[in-house]
């Protein structure tokens, strides 16, 4: 039997009702498949442990991290806690403590569920945006200065690496080329900045020649909105900056129907540390604790981690298992139906032991 550990950090708001319908389906298929077990160890990291403790996670929390196979985490921010404390104290350590610099975020309209673009359904929007995490405008450099005073002066640098760059543009064209339709869309804004943003594009043209196979093109952050919106079917993988990927990204969940399916996978590329897969939808305080959460963002952030440690055959099965669900119109407020976050995992559970599945 395949033994994997999984430390799940459910953390803020829904994230810890999600995060456990995701391990009630994760404990469905170890029992369906018979082949693999999950040990998983539970943090109580988040807003709550800093009330306690001044910090997010204990100051060691990388080096307890760093044995488990794969990080599984829920949401992070709350209303009382300053965003930038949540953030930094927490999910971005790990991401950038670990490398973790590809950010993969998958977007599909799943069976069942209505995008609100017009004429558009499952088949029609199925993308995957590639986002660099560990740089760009979320490098955490810069500062502030003359506090307080009318000359005040805030300044946010975002810092482009060749490394950075070559790497992440190399995932996303390998990803690009591992789907069917071979295409790749470089998004960046570089006719306003000039400096790091035309080295991306210089750094695409330059990988491009790598992967022949590869069709791609490239577009301005701006224009790529409206093309996202009126031509979703002339997209198929992504990549973009920090900043700009992780809007793009919000837009791509909420055309596929709800920030609640919408999954992400926080990748090592090179496996030197634990990767970390968690749902993009945020705390959601106006929902916590109603169970009503859609936890089908989990369940596809679970799938991701699945293939992320080679159980390929068992994430298709537990995507199939989310999908029949969807079908069948078993759906939480956020996607139009009545169900709650308990029937739409029972029924998950319930269609992986299915003989559809």
């Amino acid at each position: 039997m395949r033994e994997y550990s999984i430390a799940a950090i459910p953390a803020d708001g829904i994230g810890p009702e999600v995060i456990a319908a995701g391990l009630k389906v994760l404990d469905g298929l170890q029992q369906r498949t018979g082949e693999m077990k999950f040990n998983v160890t539970s943090f109580d990291w988040g807003s709550a442990y800093y009330r306690k403790h001044g910090l997010m996670m204990p100051a060691d929390g990388l080096a307890t991290l760093k044995k488990f196979d794969a990080i599984y985490f829920g949401a992070v921010g709350a209303p009382d806690v300053p965003d930038h404390i949540t953030l930094w104290g927490l999910r971005l350590p790990i991401c950038q403590g670990f490398d973790q610099y590809a950010n993969v975020r998958p977007t599909k309209i799943l069976k069942g569920i209505t995008s609100p673009l017009r004429n558009v359904g499952p088949g029609d929007l199925d993308w995957v945006i590639v986002r660099e995490n560990s740089e760009g405008e979320y490098s955490g450099n810069g500062g502030r200065a003359h506090r307080g005073l009318p000359e005040e002066v805030g300044t946010e640098v975002a810092i482009f690496t060749r490394v950075g760059v070559t790497r992440i543009m190399r995932y996303a064209f390998r990803m690009a080329q591992s789907r069917p339709r071979k295409l790749l869309t470089v998004v960046t804004k570089s006719n306003a900045q000039r400096f790091g943003m035309v080295m991306w594009d210089e750094i695409a043209a330059e990988v491009a020649d790598e992967f022949p196979d590869v069709t791609w093109d490239k577009m301005l952050v701006d224009a790529m909105t409206v093309r996202m919106t009126l031509k979703p079917q002339s997209i198929d993988t992504v990549v973009a900056t920090n900043l700009h990927a992780d809007i793009l990204s919000d837009l791509a969940g909420a055309l596929a129907g709800s920030l609640g399916v919408a999954p992400t996978g926080n990748i090592d590329p090179e496996r030197r540390f634990p990767s970390m897969f968690e749902p993009i939808h945020g705390s959601a305080f106006d929902i916590t604790g109603k169970g009503i959460a859609n936890p089908v963002a989990s369940f596809w952030t679970a799938a991701q981690m699945l293939d992320h440690l080679g159980e390929a055959e068992a994430s298709i099965r537990l995507m199939r298992a989310v999908e029949q669900v969807t079908g069948a119109g078993i759906l939480t407020p956020d996607v139009g139906g009545t169900a709650t976050t308990k029937e739409v995992t029972d029924a998950v559970v319930d269609a992986i032991f299915s003989s559809n599945v």
